[in-house]
């Protein structure tokens, strides 16, 4: 895979729905990506696909911050040349913590809050502004979505075709390639620095992308065992399904 280097034109700050859709698609969640962390490499790594597997292996439980940008798709009747620039379709921030397999809080704090939550046995999103709870099983629906990277088992193998992309910026980029028919992803674009994550691409087949970068990461920091677990907003409406 070839890294793009965008250059990034402001668009409208969309709610962060379908980011999320795109990370975590295989799970049914209501918004993504799908995105990430620093793993715990002792040393440098000869390509990215060796520095994503000791980051599966090594990091069991993470916290961190990202940024995620969407880019659309060029229209139809664009010009062919590359001269056409890349438009942001919407940008969120906000938070991360994790321990795989299955547990997560993914909070979006701006430009809308937002939180989906997943104890190992349900996904919970939260949308504030609704004050509305969604519930639904998570199951074992992870496998094969970009999600399970992030907090699934280290069963990437099973579920993606790796392919180490080269180096660019001083970045070691390997693709992955969902084995599932039935995924909306083309391919996923993961890039280390010296056993460190730093940037996600999440290619779909509409030609759209969703770029997450990450920072302040603390990996395998201490946790309550009840961190993952959801308590329902006083007065929220709650949607099981």
């Amino acid at each position: 895979m070839n890294s793009t280097q965008y250059s990034f034109r402001s668009g409208d700050r969309s709610p962060s729905r379908a980011a999320w859709r795109a990370l975590a698609h295989g799970a049914k969640a209501a918004v993504l990506g799908v995105s990430l962390l620093v793993a715990a490499a002792p040393a440098a790594f000869a390509s990215g696909t060796e520095q994503l597997k000791a980051f599966v292996a090594q990091v069991k439980s993470a916290r961190g911050d990202f940024v995620q940008r969407e880019v659309k798709a060029p229209s139809k009747n664009a010009p062919a040349s590359g001269s056409v620039v890349p438009t942001i379709s919407g940008t969120s921030s906000g938070t991360f913590v994790f321990a795989r397999p299955g547990k997560f809080i993914w909070t979006y704090e701006k430009p809308y809050v937002q939180v989906l939550q997943a104890d190992g046995e349900n996904l919970y999103v939260y949308d504030k502004d609704l004050n509305q709870v969604t519930i639904r099983k998570l199951g074992g629906a992870l496998g094969a979505s970009p999600a399970a990277i992030l907090f699934g088992s280290n069963d990437l193998d099973k579920n993606f075709t790796l392919r180490d992309a080269g180096v660019k910026g001083g970045i070691d980029w390997l693709e992955l390639t969902p084995k599932a028919r039935d995924t909306q992803f083309q391919n996923i674009g993961i890039g280390f620095r010296d056993g460190n994550l730093e940037a996600m691409e999440l290619h779909d087949v509409f030609g759209n992308v969703t770029l997450l970068t990450f920072s302040n990461i603390q990996k395998n920091p201490a946790m309550k065992p009840d961190s993952f677990k959801f308590t329902v907003p006083k007065g929220a409406d709650v949607i099981n399904g």
